[in-house]
């Protein structure tokens, strides 16, 4: 997978340019994301390439409709990763899977696969970042019960809030 995710790095970095938080954003997610794959029973190449590029919809959801909402990125992400990702020797069922993640990747009720719910959790850590550091405990047990689909996120959630 190194040489697939330096490529996609790569790729993602290229396509939002000059736009640090983004690529900072996409980065962040990625390593949480092999965080929780190693308490997690998931395709660590699905995860990767869609924590890489779950976000990749935003220019064009401002571009298009003035707004980066959830649902304009799942609207315009996949067909923008599906373009990058057909240019490696990807399968059709791969591809069609990150894909999927990426459409789907603010709306938790529409899948229901461990790929799916690793780079959900990977993204709810980083986005809920400063909400998580020293909360009190019932706060975060109430978070991590309504937010977070994998066990191993919620765990690193409760690390997160201990300092650890």
């Amino acid at each position: 997978m190194s040489s697939l995710k330096d490529k996609l790095l790569k790729e993602m970095i290229q396509y939002f340019e000059d736009d640090e938080k983004r690529i900072s954003h996409a980065v962040e997610v990625t390593r949480y994301a092999e965080e929780i794959l190693k308490g997690e029973n998931g395709d660590e190449d699905i995860v990767i390439s869609a924590s890489i590029f779950h976000d990749i919809g935003i220019p064009e959801s401002e571009r298009k409709y003035g707004s980066n909402a959830g649902h304009y990125q799942e609207i315009e992400g996949p067909p923008i990763a599906r373009k990058i990702l057909e240019k490696y020797d990807l399968s059709k069922e791969f591809i069609d899977e990150v894909c999927e993640i990426i459409g789907n990747h603010h709306s938790p009720d529409n899948l229901n696969t461990i790929n799916f719910k690793i780079v959900y959790d990977a993204d709810c850590l980083v986005n809920f970042g400063d909400q998580i550091r020293k909360k009190d405990e019932t706060f975060i047990s109430t978070l991590v019960d309504k937010v977070f689909l994998t066990a191993t996120g919620g765990n690193i959630a409760k690390k997160i809030n201990k300092g650890n």
